[in-house]
């Protein structure tokens, strides 16, 4: 039997409740060397919803797993056409306050580094620089048979040529790029196979399911054995990827801080959690640290 990967996470009773002063962020970043941990809350100000806040896409929406892309042709013509509409969308989302706070953190020597568990490229947008993409990037596009690697806008000019009229009004846009579309809307999608080696192309992103390869997941336990505090923004750590860091975090004597309106998984191992909206409280703690948010702002993609 194939086991679904974990989707969700129902709070304890017993967690500590959450705070409405970012001073404890403030005082963290002032010292230096905080490593910023970010999922998709901190990209909802751009347009692109999160998995599990309200109205989050899970409520609508399953993820489309490793085992059901690799597993049948019909499941990959649902994935691209369902993808290739909400590319489109991403294509226009532009970085928010939150990404200007932590591109203008890094600027001004307080971060040790950004893993983001998002895919969208908000943050390089935004101007951060050596981001580590913890589950990859959906500008990116890789083959399965072969390895090569190219532009997800070239694989979206060879769709486009391949389905010729393509436009149905999809129901929403996820936070994986993947549009909530029928499968009488998805109709006959013809998917393109590489151009290299006529091999099966998927996203360079790991789905619900697959793992983060483990060079990454070692350059980032680097990155929390090295930071003096990790701070998480907009994330509710459900899913293992993200909290293993808070546990390292916490298990080496190292302060955890959270940014995120909801309880999260990792609140128990936290100093606290500062339970207001992302942009507006990284805009006030910029402001604290006289650290202007000017800089890129750029189109992803």
């Amino acid at each position: 039997m194939r086991m679904r990967p974990t989707l969700s996470w129902t709070p304890s009773g017993d967690l500590p409740p959450g705070i409405t002063d970012p001073e404890p962020v403030a005082e963290a970043l002032s010292a230096g060397g905080v490593l910023v941990l970010s999922g998709a809350g901190i990209s909802t100000e751009s347009g692109i919803p999160d998995y599990r806040g309200e109205g989050g896409s899970l409520s609508r929406h399953t993820p489309m797993t490793y085992q059901d892309f690799t597993g049948g042709a019909q499941a990959r013509r649902r994935y691209w056409a369902r993808s290739h509409l909400g590319w489109r969308t991403f294509g226009r989302a532009r970085p928010n306050a939150g990404h200007r706070a932590v591109a203008a953190f890094g600027r001004h020597g307080l971060l040790s580094g950004v893993i983001t568990q998002n895919v969208d490229g908000l943050h390089q947008a935004a101007g951060s620089e050596d981001v580590v993409e913890l589950h990859g990037s959906l500008d990116r596009v890789v083959c399965l048979s072969c390895g090569d690697l190219s532009p997800r806008r070239v694989l979206a000019a060879r769709l486009e040529e391949a389905n010729p009229g393509f436009d149905p009004v999809a129901a929403g846009i996820n936070p994986d790029g993947d549009a909530d579309l029928t499968d009488d809307q998805v109709g006959d999608f013809r998917v393109v196979p590489c151009a290299v080696c006529g091999g099966i192309l998927k996203p360079d992103v790991v789905f619900f399911g697959e793992a983060v390869p483990p060079a990454r997941v070692a350059h980032c336990r680097t990155l929390v054995r090295e930071a003096a505090t990790l701070l998480v923004l907009g994330s509710s750590l459900t899913v293992m990827s993200g909290l293993r860091f808070v546990r390292q975090a916490a298990e080496a004597g190292k302060p955890v801080l959270v940014v995120n309106l909801a309880p999260t998984r990792g609140d128990v191992h936290a100093l606290a959690r500062v339970a207001l909206p992302l942009g507006p409280t990284l805009t006030i703690v910029a402001g604290r640290l006289g650290v202007p948010l000017e800089g890129a702002d750029s189109r992803v993609g």
